[in-house]
C-alpha cells in the first residue's frame, strides 16, 4: 500500500504517503488514497485532515515520473493531470482545516499539494520549489493557480518561474510556511492543532466557507481547469519528453 490514514485520538485524520524509498512520489494508488482521505474527512467527528509522507528525507517529490513517463500526448496527460487537479481542489473546498506537514523535501507537484491546504508547517532545514519550468512544464494540478490566490503577485511568480528549490526560512518570510519547527513532526503538528480543534466544528466550517465562496465566485476551478489543460500542451513537448526520457535512463541500472 502506498498510503496510510489514521484517525487520531485528538479529532483530526492523518493521511501519510509511504513511498520513502520513491521519495514519496504520487502515483495512482496514492491518488486513490487522497480521494478516501478528502472523503473520510468529511465525517462529523473529524476536525482536521493533516497530510504527510513517510520517513524524514521528503514530503513528496511530485509525479513519479517512472509511473507517468508513458503518458506521451497531451490527451494522455490531460487525463492524469485533470484527476489530481479535481482531487486538490476536493482538498482546497474541504470545509475543515488542512495541514500539510512536511517532514521533508518537497518539490514539484509535492508543493502543489502542499499549496492546496489551509496550512504549511516545515521541518527546520528543510527546502522546497515548484522546479516544475527545469522539467519543461508547468504546474499542472492547479498548484500555480492556488498559489496565486495564497501569496502576492511578486512572491507566486519569482516562485513559479524561476523553478528554484528555496529553503524553509525564505519561503516562511513570503507567507507560504506558516510555522517552522525543530521537534517530532506530529508533537509540532498536534502542537499547532491544539486550538484549532478546541473551536465548534459548525464554527471551523463557516470560517472555511468565506473562502470556498470567494474562490467560486472568482471562478478558481474554471482557471484551474485552464492550468490543467495549458500543461498538457507542454507535456507533448519534446523538451519535456527529453527531460522524461533522461530522468528515466539515469534511475534505470546498466
Amino acid at each position: 500500500m502506498s498510503y496510510t490514514i489514521e484517525k487520531r485520538d485528538m479529532g483530526y485524520l492523518l493521511f501519510t504517503i509511504t513511498r520513502s524509498e520513491k521519495r514519496n512520489a504520487i502515483n495512482y494508488e496514492v491518488m486513490d488514497g487522497l480521494s478516501k482521505a478528502i472523503s473520510l474527512a468529511n465525517d462529523p467527528a473529524i476536525k482536521a485532515l493533516v497530510i504527510t509522507g513517510e520517513g524524514d528525507h521528503a514530503f513528496c517529490s511530485g509525479g513519479d515520473l517512472s509511473v507517468f513517463h508513458e503518458l506521451h500526448t497531451k490527451e494522455e496527460a490531460y487525463v492524469m493531470l485533470s484527476k489530481m487537479a479535481e482531487l486538490l481542489y476536493s482538498l482546497l473546498t474541504l470545509t475543515k482545516p488542512t495541514i500539510a506537514l512536511l517532514n521533508g523535501t518537497a518539490v514539484g507537484g509535492g508543493c502543489e499539494l502542499a499549496a492546496a491546504c489551509d496550512f504549511r508547517l516545515a521541518r527546520e532545514g528543510i527546502k522546497a520549489g515548484f522546479v516544475q519550468g527545469k522539467l519543461a512544464i508547468t504546474t499542472g494540478w492547479g498548484g500555480g493557480t492556488i498559489l496565486a490566490e495564497k501569496l502576492p503577485a511578486s512572491s507566486s511568480m519569482k516562485l513559479l518561474m524561476e523553478a528554484e528549490i528555496q529553503s524553509a526560512k525564505y519561503l516562511s518570510e513570503i507567507g507560504f510556511i506558516d510555522k517552522i519547527y525543530s521537534s517530532n513532526p506530529i508533537v509540532a503538528c498536534e502542537s499547532f492543532l491544539e486550538n484549532l480543534i478546541a473551536v465548534e466544528l459548525g464554527v471551523l466550517e463557516s470560517y472555511k466557507m468565506i473562502w470556498i465562496q470567494k474562490w467560486g465566485e472568482s471562478k478558481l476551478k474554471e482557471r484551474i481547469e485552464k492550468e490543467v489543460s495549458n500543461c498538457s500542451v507542454l507535456w507533448e513537448s519534446e523538451a519535456h519528453h527529453k527531460y522524461v526520457k533522461g530522468f528515466i535512463n539515469k534511475k534505470t541500472p546498466n
